[in-house]
């Protein structure tokens, strides 16, 4: 961690911009790097906690040795609850712990850098807007959605994708038309979709992005986070995202 002088006095925006980015690299240690996640967090090794760096890196690391530490410490010692627990339980414990990491993250610096009640109400409600990394990891956001969106909808959209010819009806995708094209559509898959989170980055649906959806936990990734193109869509019978695909039978 950068050492506390290298800090300048920082605005609600960037103290925010911050907290996206850590946000961001523990979506993928218990999501896409799942795999890598779980190997790293060894029960035989010393107190380890999971950190989220602003560039949207995460890291399993001892605590910081220093007393007291320049930042707020996540939780110690989640690799303790490894193997005593079902692992979709033990990542959603994680995620709440790393909810609660950022927003203590986000507030030291509000204190530090002299937020008023203004500026703290701003910065919470920013933070309050993005859905919890425990509502990804679980589904939660999904379920949301899901509720929010009639069947008839999904009915329509999902010949409206077939329609076009794109892939197999096992696999569910959405890509956003030309301006040109069918304008209208787009409008109605947006606002169909607009509560739709990546489970990879948490961030939403947006017509313009290729999207598709894993036919195994039925979450929906923007295509550049799971590295599949529209093309290579095409060819996928079962697609299924980087958690579903390195899951194994755990003792």
């Amino acid at each position: 961690m950068d050492a506390g002088a290298q800090y300048n006095p920082r605005t609600v925006e960037e103290v925010f911009r911050d907290l996206k980015g850590r946000r961001a690299g523990m979506i993928k240690a218990l999501t896409t790097d799942v795999e890598e996640f779980y190997q790293q967090c060894d029960p035989e090794k010393e107190n380890l906690c999971l950190y989220g760096f602003p560039n949207e890196q995460w890291e399993v690391n001892l605590p910081a040795e220093e007393v007291p530490p320049e930042l707020p410490e996540p939780a110690l010692g989640i690799n303790f609850a490894r193997d005593g627990m079902q692992e979709k339980d033990w990542l959603s414990l994680v995620a709440v712990h790393s909810d609660a990491w950022l927003l203590a993250v986000a507030f030291y610096f509000g204190s530090r850098f002299g937020f008023d009640k203004t500026d703290r109400k701003r910065l919470f409600t920013m933070i309050n807007d993005l859905p919890t990394i425990f509502e990804i990891v679980t589904g939660a956001v999904k379920k949301q959605a899901k509720e929010k969106s009639s069947v008839s909808n999904h009915s329509s959209n999902k010949s409206k994708s077939n329609s076009k010819g794109r892939g197999s009806e096992s696999v569910k995708y959405l890509k956003g038309q030309p301006k040109d094209e069918e304008e209208g559509l787009d409008e109605e898959e947006e606002e169909e979709h607009g509560d739709t989170l990546c489970g990879a980055c948490g961030e939403n649906y947006a017509a313009d992005e290729f999207w598709i959806c894993c036919d195994i936990c039925e979450k929906w990734f923007h295509g550049k986070c799971v590295k599949i193109t529209p093309a290579r869509a095409e060819h996928i019978k079962q697609y299924k995202c980087p958690s579903c695909s390195n899951k194994r039978a755990r003792p």
